[in-house]
């Protein structure tokens, strides 16, 4: 009788950083089936005080990898808009993410905003609400666990594209350009 090898557990841990609110998701892969494992937000609107605020992420973050102990954690870069204050209150949410994770010996993989929405909608200008569709649809999330605040969705986009992102070479022995690629190259496993 032969014995079949162990399926290998990966665990991603998916950060959208912020000041205002923080959002996450955890996702779960047996050998090459993603699943969503969790996701929310951490509101931090309530803090007035910033540095408050990155303490508590910095809380939270360390408190999800004892939690789900993530193999690796793929965290949303910060992108220049139109106030630098807002930009760097940002890096430093991002920055204490990063530092929780550098803690427990977590690899850190970062992705721009365009990067994450383009692997997962074929559309790097996509909007926040197209990209939790997706997510549902890829994922077969059920609606009753799907959450109001976009944030959690983003947080599990990021760790869906460092999914895509670490597929590299497929057990056919292809390299995909981006999600496109790998779509229009495996339809039968498309549901739709």
């Amino acid at each position: 009788m032969i014995q079949q090898p162990p399926i290998k557990e990966r665990i991603i841990l998916g950060i959208d950083p912020g000041t205002q609110v923080m959002g996450y998701g955890i996702l779960k892969v047996l050998g090459n089936k993603p699943a969503l494992e969790a996701m929310g937000v951490m509101q931090l609107d309530k803090y007035e005080n910033h540095y408050l605020r990155l303490a508590k992420i910095y809380s939270r973050v360390v408190s999800l990898i004892e939690e789900y102990l993530p193999d690796e954690m793929a965290i949303e870069a910060p992108f220049y808009g139109k106030n630098v204050q807002s930009m760097l209150k940002l890096g430093r949410a991002q920055g204490v993410a990063m530092a929780a994770a550098i803690a427990r010996d977590v690899p850190i993989f970062e992705y721009a905003p365009l990067k994450i929405k383009m692997s997962i909608t074929g559309n790097g200008r996509a909007a926040k609400e197209q990209v939790a569709y997706m997510l549902q649809k890829i994922l077969q999330i059920p609606d009753a666990n799907m959450l109001p605040q976009l944030d959690a969705t983003d947080g599990l986009a990021a760790a869906m594209c460092h999914y895509y992102q670490s597929l590299g070479v497929q057990s056919d022995g292809l390299k995909y350009k981006n999600w496109k690629d790998f779509a229009e190259r495996n339809q039968t496993k498309i549901r739709k």
